[in-house]
């Protein structure tokens, strides 16, 4: 589909560059990291976030530079720079990053956690007992699944998967068939732990833990009998992973999905992680084999994935260094024992999770699976889980002899393989399972049932800001609408028309949907407000969401706050607009919000006159989701359920002077806190407020 973006209208110097803006993103997540005022092992789970963000952004947002830098692309974004100076500045501010994050895992977490009993023991700490049970275990648990590969002409470098680790070491000496190989590879398998407990009595301390890579690096001279071991030096390389399937000439997309998934774990190198003690002459060696520069080097010092501590928190039984159990709210027209489908008929039911429980949505699609009343489930997958009870609740339904129909997004990333398996779980029961619409991702979050009651046929609806997935439900902030609306639930109901059939789009009378509507419409409200503004009436635009990056919209809010509209931004990550320069954005204010919770939901609020529209949505403002996507913008028509949207979504959140950041017209963020107000953080006080 063609869409109305071919050249921004403003020069490129207005719009800033998204992946620098993605390394913002994570510097404002590393700054939870180094929170005082965050409990201890939050912290280390916040650094361990860091590092899960920079692997996807190398494997998808850097691969794709890479990409560009090689076919030298001359313009990159609307920014205007080069590919070959976008990756200049990206590759500097990720090192530095990485150098940062380490750092404060070195010089104060570490320090502090053994402070408090949990110590991670250092090989040269290492006491008799401790080092003999470090060896029986190493016999024991890690001998037996090890394939050292010595590199030589019948050896050639192995394969090595995407985000593996590995060890490089070097040698001296002949093997028992007289060969003299000087270099060997030891891959780590993914079943065995990164981190090992020691039993306290040896540990010394309550919780003693001992690197997977620090074991290999002791005992790794057993793998190779009467050689010398002159180095070993951990290594881990990250890949390519997006997934190039030709959905045009596809004719079977899951089977193709299914072929392809393979190679994602081999794609183009992107990024080599090494110790720092790697030797100068390994450390080209593994340049060479992975076909990466001095540039896609990073050198740690500390394990190379920080990732695989991320457990740690769980295994440590220290309430006093974590965030307070939370219990989310439960609304009582759905508590325990309602019939859900009456409540919904009483009178539209707002969901505001993680603070408000994601219980309801099950029991909705679980009443729906048993309910002899309910004739029809339509329901689109994008992100559900590999273990679901809303796909299990599906499932029954279909055995039950009701109609379902599910629209599997096969290409979510990193979920292909889940979203595969569940489509093939529901149609072995009778379920029709389609895959959406070739070209377009089925971004939107929408279930639909039928239900044959007195009168006729009645239809009832769920529209999230998130997805179908109990488990994210408890640590991402998004909304959820049921209603029975009758002109909302037509207008579901012609959208999964549109999916599962043929035909042109028809109008819809309250949504507004991507690739179709949405970006239009929301150009039109903004253009609406600019108007108002011009009369010299009151206007205001208040919008939260992940991503702001579309150009037609920046352009909009920038001619918008050229005409005296109040504009204020709230979003989580990466914003390509300028705030706050003058003549050009004066009256635009963007903010970010990091917390204890993934700030998820996308609100679009504008003043209209008074009449104050309020959209939900399954969109961020990209050019993906608005012409590439199948995406849902709702309006929350109940007057008490939008004011709770306005309050709980927005001012909650813009009077946050805790968790928020502001950002400057050079895209460079600070922390908005003042001395002289009052506290207030929008997570902590929505948790008092809908809590359980």
């Amino acid at each position: 589909m063609n869409h109305p973006y071919l050249h921004p209208r403003f020069p490129t110097e207005h719009y800033l560059n998204r992946e620098l803006g993605l390394l913002a993103f994570n510097r404002r997540v590393l700054a939870q990291a180094e929170e005082e005022r965050v409990p201890l092992l939050e912290r280390l789970r916040f650094l361990c976030i860091v590092s899960s963000n920079m692997d996807e952004f190398f494997e998808i947002r850097m691969a794709g530079l890479k990409e560009q830098v090689r076919a030298n692309a001359p313009v990159v974004t609307t920014d205007g720079k080069t590919a070959q100076e976008a990756f200049r500045l990206v590759s500097a501010e990720a090192h530095a990053i990485v150098t940062e994050q380490y750092l404060h895992l070195n010089d104060v977490i570490l320090p502090a956690l053994a402070d408090q009993g949990i110590r991670f023991l250092r090989r040269s700490t290492w006491n008799e007992a401790q080092r003999e049970w470090i060896r029986n275990y190493f016999i024991r648990e890690m001998v037996p699944v090890l394939t050292p590969i010595g590199l030589d002409p019948s050896h050639p470098f192995p394969k090595v998967l995407n985000k593996s680790l590995n060890f490089a070491v070097e040698l001296e000496g002949k093997d028992a068939f007289g060969r003299s190989s000087n270099a060997a590879i030891v891959q780590a398998p993914r079943v065995l732990p990164r981190v090992i407990r020691l039993p306290e009595e040896l540990a010394g301390v309550e919780y003693g833990f001992v690197f997977l890579s620090s074991i290999l690096h002791e005992f790794v001279g057993e793998l190779f009998t009467g050689m010398t071991v002159l180095g070993c030096y951990q290594f881990r390389a990250t890949r390519n992973s997006d997934l190039f399937v030709d959905e045009e000439e596809v004719t079977n997309l899951r089977t193709k999905l299914q072929g392809e998934l393979p190679h994602r774990h081999f794609g183009d190198a992107v990024r080599l992680e090494v110790a720092d003690n790697c030797s100068p002459a390994m450390t080209e060696f593994l340049l060479a084999q992975f076909a990466l520069k001095d540039a896609d080097l990073y050198r740690v010092h500390g394990p190379v994935n920080l990732v695989r501590l991320m457990q740690v928190p769980d295994w440590v039984d220290r309430p006093d260094m974590k965030f307070a159990p939370f219990n989310p709210g439960l609304p009582k027209a759905v508590g325990k024992g309602a019939n859900i489908f009456d409540s919904i008929r009483r009178a539209d039911i707002l969901l505001h999770h993680p603070y408000q429980s994601f219980a309801p949505v099950i029991e909705l699609l679980n009443q729906a699976a048993n309910d002899p009343a309910v004739v029809a489930i339509k329901m689109t997958v994008y992100r559900t889980g590999t273990d679901s009870v809303l796909m299990q609740s599906l499932i029954r339904a279909a055995q039950n002899g009701k109609e379902v129909t599910v629209v599997v997004e096969l290409m979510a990333r990193f979920d292909e393989e889940a979203n595969i398996s569940w489509a093939t779980k529901l149609e072995e029961v009778g379920a029709h399972v389609v895959y959406g619409v070739v070209g377009y991702k089925t971004h939107a979050k929408a279930l639909l049932i039928v239900r044959r009651e007195d009168g006729g046929l009645k239809r009832y609806v769920h529209l999230g800001t998130g997805n179908y997935h109990p488990r994210t439900a408890r640590l991402y902030t998004d909304f959820g609408l049921m209603t029975a609306n009758e002109e909302i639930t037509n207008d579901v109901s012609e959208v999964f028309k549109q999916l599962t059939g043929l035909g042109q789009a028809r109008t819809l009378k309250h949504l507004w949907q991507a690739p179709f509507t949405l970006q239009p419409n929301v150009v039109a409200a903004i253009q609406a407000e600019t108007a108002i503004a011009r009369t010299g009436a009151k206007t205001r635009i208040v919008a939260k969401m992940n991503s702001l990056l579309e150009p037609e919209v920046i352009n909009a809010l920038y001619e918008a706050s050229q005409a005296g509209v109040e504009v204020d931004l709230i979003v989580r990550g990466v914003c390509a607009l300028r705030p706050g320069v003058p003549g050009l954005s004066d009256n635009i204010r963007v903010r970010s919000i990091i917390g204890r919770f993934l700030e998820h939901h996308r609100i679009f609020y504008f003043l209209a006159g008074g009449e104050e529209n309020v959209y939900l949505s399954s969109a961020d403002w990209m050019e993906r989701n608005f012409f590439k996507r199948i995406e849902l913008a709702f309006p929350i028509l109940d007057p008490k359920l939008k004011k709770r949207v306005i309050t709980e979504g927005l001012k909650f959140y813009l009077a946050d002077n805790q968790q928020g950041w502001e950002m400057n017209g050079q895209g460079l963020y600070q922390r908005r806190r003042s001395a002289r107000s009052k506290p207030h953080n929008a997570q902590s006080e929505l948790m008092l407020t809908l809590g359980g």
